[in-house]
């Protein structure tokens, strides 16, 4: 028979050893509970943004949030159905219009996109709110698709013109100005930065733009053509080929610029008198359409009213 205090220290061990055992038990719970919590917030930081994520994107402007995705998107869809060459294409027609603003190969793409969905739109709705017939609907939606769809390059051409038009009034003057700081002693260099900077408008800004090519290490003749090819004005591709030649073959500048300052001055003179000659023409459509209808209601309208009074009264 054991005695009782054995009893008792048998107990104390069992007592001692279940506390021991609890505590771990209690421990590996909370370490497990824990690290099901870190699982269930990485699988909700995985799911979406932090809070502070989301109040960040939701401070951002309407254009950035929506506007922006958007026109991804539709530049994408654009870009998927469009010929091969069609981003050069239009990359050529931007660098011609003078790289606006906002303006680049994607944003066009969705326009185009845009453009071509308003007109179906437009096309079909129209019509039939006003109850045309379908015949009438599929005319006007076949006119209207196209047409949005290339409202982008019509815009692009018009631009383009301006600026090209703005280019050749200026070319004759900034040339009169290289020629006289050339001659003057200034390098070639420092004789376009003199015309870039007092001159103003699309020629200036493209001298600025060779200047800068040239100062980040590309060739006095590759900035020169890389100009001729952002325009379509052939008196400063020509210009822009006299001075090929010139630095080629050796020949003075100076003379070069003279020739060429004293042959545009000639082409603005002949330009200005065409333009003079064509304006019969041009106003003969509104002399016969517009003058010459009113001039005869105003002569003959009286008269035609005397002989039907005096004839049927």
């Amino acid at each position: 028979m054991p005695q009782p205090h054995t009893w008792q220290l048998v107990a104390g061990l069992a007592a001692l050893f279940a506390g021991i055992a609890t505590a771990i038990v209690s421990f590996g719970v909370a370490a497990s509970q824990r690290q099901q919590v870190n699982r269930s917030l990485a699988a909700l930081d995985s799911l979406g943004p932090k809070p502070d994520a989301v109040r960040r994107d939701i401070d951002r402007p309407f254009s950035e949030r929506v506007i922006g995705p958007l026109v991804a998107r539709l530049g994408s869809i654009g870009s998927r159905f469009s010929p091969r060459d069609e981003s050069a294409r239009i990359r050529h027609k931007l660098e011609l219009a003078g790289s606006p603003v906002r303006w680049d190969v994607e944003r066009v793409l969705a326009f185009k996109v845009l453009g071509l969905i308003a007109g179906v739109v437009v096309g079909i709705a129209g019509p039939w709110l006003l109850g045309a017939g379908i015949a009438v609907t599929m005319g006007i939606a076949i006119v209207l698709t196209p047409l949005g769809y290339f409202v982008p390059d019509i815009a692009l051409y018009q631009l383009a013109y301006t600026r090209n038009e703005r280019i050749g009034r200026d070319l004759p003057d900034s040339m009169d100005l290289l020629t006289i700081s050339v001659e003057a002693g200034l390098p070639f260099d420092s004789a376009l930065s003199q015309v870039a900077r007092n001159t103003r408008g699309p020629l200036a800004d493209e001298l600025f733009r060779v200047l800068q090519e040239m100062q980040i290490g590309l060739g006095r003749i590759e900035a020169l053509r890389g100009l001729a090819e952002r325009t379509s004005v052939a008196e400063l591709r020509g210009f822009v080929t006299a001075m090929v030649q010139a630095d080629q073959f050796g020949i003075p500048i100076a003379s070069v610029l003279r020739v060429q300052s004293k042959e545009m001055r000639v082409k603005r003179s002949q330009r200005a008198e065409e333009q003079a000659q064509k304006v019969p023409v041009k106003i003969l459509f509104p002399l016969i359409f517009c003058i010459l209808p009113s001039l005869f209601i105003v002569v003959i309208g009286p008269a035609a009213i005397s002989a039907y009074h005096n004839l049927f009264h």
